[in-house]
């Protein structure tokens, strides 16, 4: 049985049950927002949804540290579960379907943390996608009904699709330039946000995909879907992995021409 079966089936049932908290509340008339110190908005179901994981981890994982995006870390070791419960609140606030729950436990070993296992739930699009250490990239209804994805083949920026979220975050970076050069050199461009470029990435239907400014809860169950359909995700300045603050996503045959436009200053 390969080592991260039984937590992969966990992350999906945590799903389940965060999709289902979830729905219960999108659109609905009377849902409660905040707003958070850092002018981002925060939902009742949010919060529900992470308070409801946190609650299922610690009873069937309690040895191991929690991290989410509303209620910090609880816990310590080398095994910690990142879990972001609605990437993609404006989204979800406003009655935008494209939004998911972002589950995946990540491991310490000789090389730092890594994720091991990643699930990406979006129930609102009626779909789902999941991935573990070795053991390929998925979307399905859940395990034994998925379909194995991988990147595309496409080895010309001239012939690729580049999705983002929005061109602010690179206008404040000082990066606006080379983004916008690289829009130009592309075949397709598209804001399809949060999520969901990522998952595109890993099914071969986007070739690239970045994003400015993240934190981990936005990029460690992306980044293992990724990896595991072929693809490489990194940070801006080309280090692999899910520690930089900003993420950019390929084919792995675009990456780094891909990288050498938006470094430009």
């Amino acid at each position: 049985m390969p080592e991260y079966d039984d937590d992969l089936r966990l992350a999906h049932e945590l799903a389940d049950a965060a999709d289902a908290a979830t729905m219960d509340r999108f659109q609905a008339l009377d849902l409660k927002v905040e707003t958070k110190p850092d002018m981002t908005p925060v939902s009742e179901a949010d919060k529900a949804a992470e308070e409801l994981i946190r609650a299922r981890l610690q009873i069937a994982r309690p040895g191991d540290a929690i991290l989410g995006e509303e209620y910090g870390v609880e816990g310590s070791g080398p095994r910690r579960w990142v879990v972001d419960p609605i990437d993609g609140t404006k989204n979800y606030v406003r009655g935008v379907p494209v939004w998911a729950t972002l589950i995946s436990l990540m491991a310490e070993g000789e090389n730092g943390w890594r994720p091991v296992v990643g699930v990406v739930s979006a129930p609102a699009l009626g779909r789902r996608w999941w991935a573990s250490e070795g053991g390929g990239a998925f979307t399905g209804a859940g395990p034994g009904q998925g379909r194995r994805i991988g990147v595309s083949k496409v080895g010309s920026l001239a012939d690729s699709s580049f999705a983002y979220s929005s061109i602010s975050g690179w206008e404040e970076l000082g990066r606006l330039d080379g983004f916008l050069d690289l829009t130009r050199e592309v075949w397709r461009t598209r804001a399809y946000g949060d999520f969901w470029p990522y998952m595109m990435v890993a099914e071969g239907s986007v070739d690239i995909c970045a994003e400015p400014e993240l934190s981990l809860w936005d990029m460690a169950a992306n980044a293992i879907v990724v990896q595991e359909a072929g693809g490489r995700f990194t940070a801006l300045d080309g280090t692999d992995g899910v520690h930089g603050g900003n993420a950019a996503a390929s084919n792995g045959l675009l990456h780094d021409e891909m990288l050498g436009y938006l470094n430009r200053r």
